[in-house]
Parts: C-alpha cells; sequence; structure tokens
C-alpha cells in the first residue's frame, strides 16, 4: 500500500446560482492575456446543454479518456504508442475555434467619438482574434438558462443517449423541462489521460498534493494533451504556442488557502479538503471491466485516514502529521465516501476524476411546491424521485456510468436531510425512522444538515498549508504565472505584445500604456500620479 495526498474539490448542485463569479474571477486572475481569449479554466454550463467546448462529451468523435483493449488493458482512446507517433504532426482530433467559440470585444470607441449625426451610434462586435467585425453564433455558455433548448437540446450528447433507451424521458416544452447549473474546472484526476497523451513528458501530477500542472518550459504544443483529456479542460495558447490548464491556484493551496473560484463562490457550493489513496491500486480500479464499477472502485481506494494501520503507512511516506489530520477533516471524505452523497463526472473516462458533485435535488422540491403537495414529506419526497422532471437516466450518465441506483439512493439520502431536519424545525427532536431508511443515524444526518447548509469557512476548505519555508514568496502579489518566461508574464517583449488586435480588458491589457489619445483609463489609474487628462490644467481659470 503506497499512501499518497489529493486535493479535492467537491460541488453541490443545488447551491448554485449561475452567477459565474467563479468563472469571471478565475479569468482575470489566470486567463487574462493574449492567446488565451477564448480560454475559461473555470466554466458554468447549463444542462441539459452542449457544453464548453461544444458536445465535449462525445468521446466517440473527440476520442478523450481511457478505454479497455482486447486484453483488458488500460489504452488511451486516441490510440496506443504506435498510432500516436504517427499523428504526432497532424492531431486533427481536437476542437476548432468555433467549437469553442471566438472571443469578441465591442467597438466602444465609435460610441465615445463618433461624429454628431441624426442615427445612433452603436458598438459592432469585433474579434479578439482577427480584429475584424464578427458575428456572434457561439459562447462559453451559449446554453445558458435553456436559452435555444427547443432548438438545440436534443444536440446535447446526454440526451442523445438516454433517448435512445426511452423517447419520452427528456421533453423540452417549457412546462416539462428542467435545468441545473454545472460548474466545471479540471479534474486533476488520478489517472490523467493528458498525462499520458503528452509527448514531451510536460504534464505532471504534483507528488505532494494531486494538482496536474503543465511544464511550461518542457511543453512543446503538440496539442495531444487537448485530444487526451476528455473534459477538454487543457486550451493551447495561440500566441506562446503552449498548453495551459487550470492550475487549482495551486500558489493558494500552498499557503492553505482555498481556490479563487471556490473563494468568491456567492452559493458557497465548494468543499475543498484532503484524500488519502493507495496509488498502488488505481491501475486496478481503472480496470473494472463493467463501467458501472467504475464509482465503487475508486471508492474502494480511498483509504480510511483514521485507520491506523493507513497513518502507519502514510507516515512512511513522509506524508506530515498535519495532512493526516486535515484528511480526518476533511470535508470532501464525508461527503463522498463516508455519505456517499458526492459522485464523479464520468468515471466512465476510466481517468479517476476528483473533483465530485452532490447531484441536485431542487428540481423534485419545485415540482412538490407546483403541484400543491407538501414539498418536505419524507414519503412526497421518496416517491417524487422515480418519477422526477429531470430524469435520474440523464443524472446517472453524467456521475455514475448510467446506474441510476446509485443516484436513486443519494437523492433519497438529500431528501430524507430535507425532511429529518423539517421534523426538528417544528419542533421535534429529529426522527430516527427517516434517517434509518436510507441506512444513517439522525447524528449523521445532523452532521450532513450542517455541512452542506450551515457550515462555516474552516469547515468548508480544510486546506493543510505546505512549504511554509518559502512562504513570503507565495503571499498573493499577482498571478503566480507572472513571472519572467511564464505564460502569464504581462508584455514586456516583441514574442507577447499584443500588437494592434483588441485585447481583452484585464490588467494585462493596460500594462503597456494607462492612456491612449489623451484619455485616461481610471480602472489603471493608481491613485498616485497626475494624469493631465484626468487633472487638466486650471491655473489660468478663475475658481469659484
Amino acid at each position: 500500500m503506497r499512501v499518497m495526498a489529493q486535493v479535492s474539490m467537491i460541488m453541490a448542485l443545488d447551491k448554485c446560482l449561475g452567477c459565474h463569479t467563479c468563472s469571471v474571477t478565475c479569468k482575470q486572475a489566470w486567463t487574462n492575456r493574449a492567446g488565451t481569449e477564448y480560454v475559461w479554466f473555470n466554466n458554468v454550463e447549463t444542462r441539459p446543454g452542449q457544453g464548453y467546448p461544444r458536445r465535449y462529451e462525445d468521446q466517440e468523435k473527440w476520442k478523450g479518456g481511457w478505454t479497455l483493449n482486447k486484453r483488458g488493458r488500460l489504452e488511451l482512446k486516441s490510440g496506443n504508442r504506435f498510432k500516436k507517433l504517427f499523428t504526432l504532426f497532424a492531431s486533427p482530433v481536437q476542437p476548432e475555434l468555433s467549437d469553442y467559440y471566438e472571443p469578441w470585444t465591442y467597438d466602444y470607441e465609435n460610441l465615445t467619438s463618433a461624429p454628431l449625426g441624426d442615427d445612433f451610434p452603436t458598438a459592432k462586435p469585433k474579434s479578439l482574434i482577427t480584429g475584424e467585425d464578427t458575428s456572434i453564433e457561439w459562447g462559453p455558455n451559449w446554453d445558458d438558462n435553456l436559452g435555444g433548448s427547443s432548438e438545440n437540446g436534443h444536440l446535447d450528447p446526454l440526451v442523445e443517449k438516454v433517448r435512445q433507451q426511452s423517447e419520452e424521458k427528456i421533453k423540452f416544452e417549457f412546462e416539462r423541462t428542467f435545468m441545473f447549473y454545472l460548474p466545471r474546472i479540471c479534474e486533476h484526476c488520478l489517472n490523467p489521460s493528458c498525462m499520458a497523451s503528452c509527448p514531451s513528458g510536460a504534464i505532471y501530477k504534483r507528488e505532494e498534493d494531486g494538482i496536474v500542472l503543465v511544464d511550461q518550459n518542457q511543453c512543446r504544443g503538440w496539442r495531444q494533451c487537448i485530444t487526451g483529456c476528455p473534459y477538454k479542460k487543457i486550451y493551447f495558447n495561440h500566441k506562446s504556442g503552449k498548453a495551459e490548464k487550470c492550475t487549482f491556484c495551486y500558489p493558494r493551496i500552498e499557503h492553505g488557502i482555498p481556490t479563487v473560484c471556490a473563494e468568491t463562490c456567492v452559493g458557497r457550493m465548494r468543499y475543498i479538503g484532503i484524500f488519502l489513496y493507495d496509488a498502488d491500486r488505481i491501475t486496478e480500479a481503472a480496470s473494472v471491466p463493467d463501467e458501472k464499477q467504475l464509482y465503487q472502485a475508486q471508492l474502494d481506494i480511498m483509504l480510511d485516514p483514521f485507520d491506523p494501520e493507513v497513518i502507519r503507512a502514510a507516515k512512511e511516506q513522509d506524508i506530515p502529521d498535519s495532512w493526516i489530520q486535515a484528511a480526518q477533516k476533511s470535508p470532501v471524505y464525508k461527503l463522498a465516501k463516508e455519505w456517499k452523497i458526492a459522485l464523479p463526472l464520468h468515471p466512465e473516462y476510466r481517468t479517476m476524476p476528483m473533483v465530485w458533485y452532490v447531484p441536485p435535488l431542487s428540481p423534485i422540491i419545485d415540482l412538490l411546491k407546483e403541484q400543491g403537495h407538501d414539498a418536505e414529506s419524507q414519503t412526497n419526497l421518496f416517491g417524487a424521485i422515480d418519477s422526477l422532471r429531470i430524469p435520474v437516466e440523464y443524472l446517472a450518465e453524467l456521475f455514475t456510468a448510467g446506474d441510476t441506483t446509485i443516484i436513486t439512493d443519494v437523492l433519497k439520502k438529500l431528501a430524507a436531510m430535507r425532511a429529518y431536519m423539517r421534523d426538528i424545525t417544528l419542533g421535534g427532536t429529529g426522527n430516527e425512522e427517516i434517517a434509518s431508511q436510507v441506512g444513517m443515524t439522525g447524528a449523521e444526518m445532523y452532521e450532513m444538515y450542517r455541512l452542506m447548509a450551515i457550515s462555516k469557512y474552516e469547515e468548508r476548505y480544510v486546506i493543510p498549508p505546505a512549504h511554509m519555508e518559502d512562504a513570503h514568496n507565495l503571499e498573493e502579489i499577482g498571478c503566480s504565472l507572472d513571472t519572467d518566461g511564464g505564460p502569464g508574464m504581462l508584455y514586456d517583449s516583441a514574442f507577447n505584445d499584443p500588437g494592434d488586435r483588441p485585447v481583452p480588458v484585464s490588467a494585462g491589457s493596460y500594462a503597456n500604456q494607462a492612456r491612449q489619445d489623451g484619455k485616461v483609463n481610471i480602472f489603471m489609474w493608481d491613485g498616485k500620479t497626475h494624469p493631465e487628462g484626468m487633472f487638466p490644467d486650471t491655473s489660468g481659470s478663475k475658481r469659484v
């Protein structure tokens, strides 16, 4: 048994507001420079929907993740070593810019400088890639709030799959439709197919915390990693010629503070903690023949941090006591392993993803309320799960490789928690019968409620600090990639200069000049200088 530690995240989908605050703050922190205009390390998708990039879940087309060969051994879906060698200089199996979207800005200059006339000036959309006028036809969340679902909903790969089983399962008429938000970041997998796909060995998994990163000095821009990642969470920077991905905000994690997306989450839906796992059993767990058994196989390699044998083995692997204690207090361990209400995203890809989700229960509650029923009664809740407006089959295709039994069990636990707490709110002491119906105790149900509903900051984020001897360098003084030679460095050379092309509104965009054509950018003004454009000379005028 080789014990290793993994930083993991769990998101409770019922608490997601779809506000995209996480996406915007991540964008500003990590992808605010030329070459990453279309890149979103964190994005929030509306489901059902095609996702970002468009239909990324269609692995028959994109060939991402792992599969089992004829001998039952793991093999990249994009092909073995020989096939990868033949496609080294041409990797056509990856999304095009139109599958992401062509990023755009608006001609705001025309609004402020257009000459006086009879017509109102307009701000035409302009491509951030070419600088030319463009028409907006797709975006990072084009399906937002089911926009266009009546026409495009059937293009969701999961809708197609469920409909193959039952044509009547999903309808897009307004009165019967459903939706929920699905935030996505890099999964930082235990068995990352992106890392196995990289010919130059630039992608690596950190031994101390399991975060998957790209060595920018080693990357040669082969883009095989984009093909290999089934979640399509690796992006190509067309300016630097390098691959980039979510870093799980490792400078913050090393400092003991959560990721930017978690820190700024309005709905407080994200939990970050430590898993201890047996690294020797990853290949075995990922090679389970039955896809529906992959979820349980992944759970089985997650180790009990209270087990004396696990603690002994962890210390032999030089895992600090602070990390072992953090694993014992970890909210992700409780949600995923202990209570089994958090599930991995697409376990059938066999990458062993480490960003998990608590499925949404809200559509059940909303439906019961609309029908005039008591939406908190366990009898009504349990009975409504099977006839849920959001098909259990759809959730199963997302989180359990099609096993609806697991989804139903999770939804029943969430429903039981609501019913149990309703009894307490109405003056009861907690109905143990409700808890026993889902295999839990009243104390466990109350603890689950506390963590899911009213947990404090330090309960949602249990992150042991690391490398404290270098703590001064890890202070939040800016993007950790904004270093000499790093992909986030500001435009201070001929190679990185964005030229005349429009660039995203960001600190990097303003680094060259705070003023243009006598106008002052007040967002860039540091408050210390005295720009003439902002404070014109009034010495000759009479003050009143």
